[in-house]
Formats: structure tokens, C-alpha cells, sequence
């Protein structure tokens, strides 16, 4: 059972090859307490954390010998899931960030050197490789204070002091140095092929009281196993209520921050970033044991309850299992990830489950289906999603296959449910992190990152950087040049932030003294005193105006990358000028309108999933095409106005692989008229354009979207509501809160919205973006494929 953790894959990269699940109602925790002490100014702790119980206290490390400040420290994620580290008395540092990804890994580095002669510097927090800096509480011991850690006293790992506030998640990957003040670089690395940071081996000397715990050797839980330390120290840290036997209680798991290995369909095998239940995409389920155990509550109705998962599948064959622990009603299945949680049931048409009884169920209809299962079966589910069907196997006997319609071109993640009105159902699921009961059918792969497909764009050096970029600047008057991350752009659509100067957007095929402004209906500009010109990696701009560069001014500008300043296109019957991006699917389209209905080619080799088109020799609006919304409807960038519908606008017809449709409109084709069109088409793991329902809380709902996003703008569709718009260049945590409005030149402004997070994002505000039962359209660019991606 044993299993080297640091060793190098064929691929040369780093191998952690286990994690340690922490569970709180097992009061599972380690301790240890040094023979001596040490040094009690000056030490380092890395580790990495995946956690699974929001918005509750725990404590991951901690020193306590005494109800002092001198007498304890310990590292908190707290009720408000902000990162704490705290003496008894005294709260050392809270974050204004806020910690609540539980779908990924975090990579937690805390230095302590209370020897430094500058204050702010005597402890310094740092996630997944970049130093925290912004806190709701700022205090700093002493100079050459002593403090909790290093003492002769019980430290402890998962509580402070082996009773309370106990951590819930899992951790590996643990290094304590004592007598020296580390940087994360000692310990992680920037994979030159994601761009994402990743561990690597620490190299240097850990001193008298170090320790390296990696919890790779799960053959019993003793100090000189499971709590094991590798430093060469001998450490040893002491297990409490860990469990090592085979089964749903095995907290000895294969979910890692390194991903490697091949899939045998065994089950706890390779190794990666598993799937578990979601406690952000839930209704009225609660989760335990690292969120693979759900209790799903029979609060609304037959059928209505549902725990969702946080792992999308939308291409492959997948394999998970599910024990029944305490059933009458049970529904196992899947859901479409698109689905707002309270639309996620069999009742609706985006539900799909094998019941108890035998039957199966979408969409409230329940027909015959295989043999019923009671408490104590296990499950297996069985996804194909490039055939489209799903099997389901009942303690490994195949039960049939359950739906071949209606599954593709969906994005499917794990559902349990309750079909009852009056009874709660509890599960434990297997997404792969441990042995599978029973072996998955041939290629079935388990719910790992390691089996995602690679990504066109967001591997192999291939970075979303490379094809999307946001800058910000403060305005100088001076003539100057920005770089994004190593592309020539095709579109900049810059944004004062600070006050009422408008969006503007440029790109190259009308050149760049070409101006347009999102939110107003005005002719095309011809101006030099903005962008100069696209360079090879950003571009530059003149000394300017306030516009663009007015003295002690704020901007942002986004950047998509086309292709040159374009070719003729005679695909449609008018012809185009097209600047085309094939791999990350974005195209500059100009064309002069006939007044007579045709089609235009956009040269993305796709149908695009949006369109946006503004005239240029003629006032008018912005009409924009959204594939969810269909050919019929129409929004207006510069207006709030809900969606409308037109037949002439796209002429009641959808966009090809090679053209879209205008009719005969003012606003996307009036003879002799001048236009342009940007056109975008989703690459999965980089771009994805959507829809979700509000429900009116700030627990609001969680959009799957397969990365995590760079940038996101929403706009409401069944009622007004601006455009709204959000990136992490202007705001570097959570919460997201910066907002532009495409539709307004007004100011930024500050609103609690939405939470960025590894594979997707959490609506945060009870109205903006939010309203109960409204219906709204998003666009969303990637940091970071879900395959690579890290916690935010």
C-alpha cells in the first residue's frame, strides 16, 4: 500500500501521490509535541489544502502551549472563509480574501521571521505563489518576539487543540522549517507548459524541529506510517481517527495536486484533482467526508432535492460508483451542469437517474427500467458521452443502457436525489479517488483532471494568455506601449475607470484611428490620439487625452487576438473582409450591408455562439446574437433592454460553420451601410458562452464553465439589466467586485458579485446579475483550463 510521494513522473514533473482526508465529525486530526524547543521567531509552513466544509472554523496548523500570544499560533480558515493567523489575544493577519473553492488546490505558504526590523514583514502569507498583500486586519508581534510554534507543547494538524474547530478537507504536501523564512519558490514552480503553478521538491534543510509529511504510506494509521515524516528528521506525527480500510471510510485518498498516471479502471489509481459532490451547486443537500458523502434532504417535494458535482463531462467515458447507505427513494444520475440546482431534478428535462424502485427517470416521467436496489447496494454509473448514452450497474451487474437521446452536446456532471417528499437519502460516492468496488467497463475513466482531454488552448506551452489578455494602466500623458502575454491583438476594447469617458473599441482590420463606443450609437471615429498601433506582444497608445491616457487616471483594456488585418471572404453571398483566429475561435467580420437579406462569412470553421455588429457609416445600435437565446431574438449592447424579438436582424436564421445571416435591418444591413462584426465561437477550457437562472440570494448560483475565468461579462435577458463586466487583473481575489457596465460610460463601481473559482463562478450578490427567477446570458474567457487549474 505504500507509495513514494517525491519522486519525478516519465514526464519529469513532480509526484504527490496521496492526500489525507480530514473529516470533522470523526474528530480526526494529528498532533505531535517536540522533545525541545526551537526557534519560536523564525519558521515556514507550505502545504497544500483542498477544502470541502465552507464558512466554518479550522484550524490547520497550530502551536499551543499556553492561552497566550506567546503560547499559541495557529492557521485559520475561518467562518467567513477567510485565511486567519492568530495568537490567543491577538489576530495577526485576516484576509479580506475570501477562500471558498472547493473544487481545486490550494497552495498555502505562511513565513514567520519576527526578527525583521519592517513590521509587515515579520509574518507574510502566500497562495499558490503569489504573496497575499490586502487584509481586513493588520497587527505584528514584537520584534524578536517568541510565539506558539516551536514550543516543547502540542502542535497539532486539523484543530488547536485536539477538540475544536477541527479542519474539514484534505492536505498533503506539508513542510515546516524551522529557523529559516521561505518564499513559495522553495516549494512550487511555474509549469512552463500551463502556466500554472504547480510543487515541486523542497531541496534545502529543515532544521531541529522540520518536518515533511506526505501521508504516502497508508499501510496502518501509526505515527510511523501514516503520519510519517521524510525530512529524515523523524518527526513523526501521531494519527487520531483516520481510517485506512478499504471502503467509503478510507481517508487515505489518490487526490493530488500532480497529475499523472494511466487510468486502469480499478479505481484509486491515477492520480490528480478528483471530483467530489459541490457544496456550491446544491439544493437542500448537505456533504461530509471530503464531500463525497451526501445527505440529500426531502425539504421540497417528490423528486425536487438534488447534490450536484463539480466535475463536467461533455466528451469521454466515465465511471463513478455510489453506495446506499440510508434509501427508500433514490435517484442516481446525472444533471446538465447548465441547469440551475433547484431545475437539476428528474422532474425537469435536465435531470437523468436510475430510482430505487427500478424505474428510470427524466424529466418526471419514470417507465420500467431494471432491478430495484435497497441500503448497502452500490451503484455504478456509467457516462458515455460520445456515443450519448448512460448505463448504470447494480454491485457490477449491468442493468442495461438507461438513455441514448438527448445527452450530447451537453456538459453532464454527477446527481444524487430524493424522490421522495418525506424521507432524506444518504449516499457515499467513488468518483476514483480510492479502489472501485467493482472494475469500471473497458475504457471507462474515473473522475479525475488527469483524464480530462488536453486542451487546445491552456497546455503544451499553448497558454490563454497567448490568445486573451487584460492590461491596466494609469494614465501619464506620455506616449507609451503595454504587453500582454505574447500576442498581437486583434481587438483592444479599452475603458477609463475612473470616471464617465467611454468604452472604445479598435481593432485591425478597420485600423487604429478607427473608433466605435460600446455604449453609444455613434458613427465610427477616426482619432489618433489613442492606440498607435497592435504590436507583437500589446500595443501602444499616444500621450492622449483622458480617454485613453489623461494624467493619474485609471484604464483597463481587454485584448482578443484575430489574425492580421484580414482577406477578402466570398463565402456568403456579401462579400467580407475577416480576421480570423481558428484556434481560439475569434474573428474581426467587416462588410458594407446590400439591403438585401444574405449571409456573411466569419471564417471560424464553427458556428459562432455570439455575434456582436455595430454600423459604422451610420448611427446605430449594437444588435448581438446568443446561440442559447436562437435566431429570433436580439439584445442591444448600448441599451439595457431585455430581449427582443427579430426575424430581421439574423433573419431568423442561425449562423454555419461558415457564414451568419443578416436580413434587411438598419443595424446589420441598410445598403451602402459600413459594419463590423466580432464574432466569437466556444473552445472548451478557454471560452464558454452560457445561460443560468437567478434565484435571489447571495448564495447564489454556481456556472460551470470548464476554466477558470479570466474575464466574465453577464446581461439579463427576460428583463433590463446593463451588461456587466468583470476580470481578475482588476480584482486579484475574491471577491470579485470591480464592475464596468458595456451599456454606460460611467465609472467603475464596486459591487459584491460573483466568486472566481477553478471551474467556474458562484453569483455572490442577492440582486445584481441575481434576480429570483431571471433569466441571463454570460461570456466568459479563460486564466486556466479546469484540467490545470488551481483554487481561487
Amino acid at each position: 500500500m505504500f507509495a513514494a510521494s517525491k519522486t519525478a513522473s516519465a514526464s519529469g514533473g513532480y509526484q504527490i501521490s496521496r492526500s489525507l482526508r480530514f473529516n470533522s465529525p470523526d474528530s480526526a486530526y494529528l498532533n505531535r509535541t517536540p522533545a525541545t524547543a526551537t526557534n519560536r521567531k523564525t519558521w515556514t509552513w507550505s502545504g497544500w489544502i483542498k477544502r470541502s466544509n465552507l464558512s466554518a472554523s479550522g484550524y490547520f496548523f497550530t502551536g499551543n502551549s499556553a492561552l497566550s500570544d506567546a503560547g499559541f499560533l495557529g492557521l485559520n480558515l475561518g467562518t467567513a472563509d477567510k485565511l486567519e493567523i492568530t495568537g490567543w489575544v491577538t489576530t495577526w493577519r485576516l484576509t479580506t480574501q475570501v477562500f471558498r473553492d472547493p473544487s481545486a488546490w490550494y497552495h498555502f505558504v505562511i513565513a514567520l521571521d519576527t526578527t525583521q526590523a519592517t513590521a509587515n514583514n515579520r509574518i507574510r502569507l502566500y497562495v499558490n505563489g503569489s504573496e497575499v498583500t490586502v487584509f481586513d486586519t493588520t497587527n505584528n508581534p514584537t520584534q524578536n518576539a517568541d510565539l506558539g510554534v516551536n514550543t516543547a507543547s502540542p502542535h497539532y494538524l486539523s484543530t488547536y487543540d485536539g477538540t475544536n474547530n477541527k479542519f474539514n478537507g484534505y492536505m498533503t504536501e506539508v513542510n515546516f522549517i524551522d529557523g529559516q523564512a521561505l518564499t513559495p519558490s522553495s516549494f512550487g514552480e511555474t509549469n512552463a507548459q500551463t502556466g500554472v503553478w504547480q510543487p515541486k521538491a523542497f531541496a534545502g534543510t529543515y532544521g531541529t524541529n522540520g518536518f515533511y509529511l506526505n501521508f504516502s504510506d497508508n499501510s496502518n494509521t501509526t505515527a510511523a506510517t501514516l503520519g510519517k515524516d521524510y525530512s529524515g528528521n523523524g518527526n513523526n506525527w501521531t494519527p487520531n481517527n483516520f481510517s485506512v480500510t478499504a471502503g467509503a471510510g478510507n481517508d487515505s485518498l489518490i487526490d493530488s495536486p500532480t497529475s499523472y498516471g494511466v487510468d486502469t479502471g480499478a479505481g484509486g489509481t491515477v492520480r490528480g484533482n478528483y471530483g467530489t459532490w459541490n457544496p456550491l451547486k446544491t439544493y437542500n443537500a448537505t456533504f461530509t467526508n471530503g464531500n463525497l458523502d451526501a445527505s440529500v434532504a426531502a425539504t421540497s417535494g417528490s423528486g425536487a432535492d438534488v447534490g450536484l458535482g463539480c466535475f463536467g463531462m461533455s466528451s469521454g467515458k466515465w465511471y463513478w460508483e455510489v453506495t446506499c447507505n440510508s434509501i427508500t427513494a433514490a435517484m442516481i444520475g446525472i444533471s446538465d451542469a447548465s441547469a440551475s440546482a433547484s431545475s437539476s431534478s428528474v422532474l425537469t428535462a435536465n435531470g437523468w437517474a436510475y430510482y430505487s424502485g427500478g424505474q428510470k427517470y427524466n424529466n418526471n416521467s419514470g417507465p420500467g427500467y431494471a432491478a430495484s436496489f435497497t441500503n448497502g447496494d452500490i451503484i455504478g454509473v456509467a457516462l458515455d458521452m460520445d456515443a450519448g448514452t448512460l448505463a448504470f450497474y447494480k454491485n457490477g451487474a449491468s442493468q442495461g443502457v438507461a438513455y441514448s437521446t438527448g445527452l450530447t452536446g451537453k456538459t453532464m456532471i454527477a446527481m444524487v436525489g430524493t424522490g421522495s417528499g418525506s424521507v432524506t437519502q444518504t449516499y457515499s460516492a467513488n468518483f476514483g479517488q480510492r479502489a472501485f468496488a467493482y472494475t469500471a467497463p473497458s475504457d471507462f475513466k474515473a473522475l479525475c483532471t488527469q483524464n480530462l482531454p488536453t486542451p487546445t488552448i491552456g497546455a503544451n506551452g499553448n497558454q490563454a494568455g497567448n490568445y486573451f489578455g487584460v492590461n491596466l494602466w494609469t494614465g501619464n500623458l506620455t506616449a507609451r506601449s503595454f504587453t500582454n502575454s505574447g500576442f498581437q491583438p486583434g481587438l483592444v476594447w479599452w475603458k477609463c475607470r475612473d470616471f464617465g469617458y467611454g468604452h472604445v473599441l479598435t481593432d485591425q482590420v478597420r485600423g487604429v484611428t478607427k473608433q466605435l463606443g460600446s455604449s453609444t450609437t455613434d458613427v465610427e471615429q477616426t482619432y489618433s490620439g489613442y492606440v498607435t498601433s497592435f504590436d507583437s506582444s500589446g500595443f501602444s497608445i499616444a500621450a492622449g487625452d483622458n480617454g485613453s491616457n489623461g494624467n493619474g487616471i485609471n484604464y483597463v483594456g481587454w485584448q482578443w487576438k484575430a489574425n492580421g488585418t484580414g482577406s477578402s471572404n466570398t463565402v456568403g453571398s456579401i462579400t467580407s473582409t475577416v480576421s480570423a483566429n481558428t484556434t481560439s475561435l475569434f474573428s474581426v467580420v467587416t462588410y458594407t450591408g446590400t439591403g438585401v437579406a444574405g449571409t456573411i462569412g466569419h471564417g471560424l470553421n464553427v458556428a459562432p455562439s455570439m455575434i456582436i455588429v455595430k454600423s459604422r457609416s451610420l448611427a446605430g445600435a449594437w444588435p448581438v446574437y446568443f446561440s442559447t437565446l436562437g435566431n429570433g431574438s436580439n439584445l442591444v449592447l448600448n441599451t439595457t433592454a431585455a430581449t427582443a424579438t427579430s426575424s430581421t436582424i439574423w433573419n431568423s436564421t442561425s449562423p454555419t460553420s461558415s457564414v451568419f445571416s443578416v436580413g434587411i435591418n438598419t443595424d446589420s444591413n441598410t445598403v451602402t451601410v459600413t459594419y463590423v462584426a466580432y464574432c466569437f465561437a466556444e473552445v472548451a477550457g478557454y471560452s464558454k458562452f452560457g445561460s443560468y437562472t437567478g434565484n435571489g440570494s447571495t448564495d447564489g448560483p454556481f456556472v460551470f464553465t470548464g476554466m477558470r475565468p479570466a474575464y466574465v461579462m453577464i446581461k439579463r435577458t427576460d428583463s433590463t439589466s446593463d451588461w456587466y463586466i468583470w476580470d481578475t487583473k482588476r480584482d486579484t481575489y475574491n471577491v470579485v467586485t470591480n464592475t464596468l457596465l458595456a451599456d454606460t460610460a460611467g465609472a467603475e463601481t464596486s459591487a459584491t458579485s460573483i466568486d472566481d473559482l477553478s471551474n467556474g463562478f458562484k453569483c455572490r450578490s442577492a440582486t445584481v446579475v441575481n434576480a429570483s427567477s431571471g433569466t441571463y446570458i454570460y461570456m466568459a474567457f479563460a486564466e486556466s483550463p479546469f484540467k490545470y487549474s488551481l483554487a481561487r
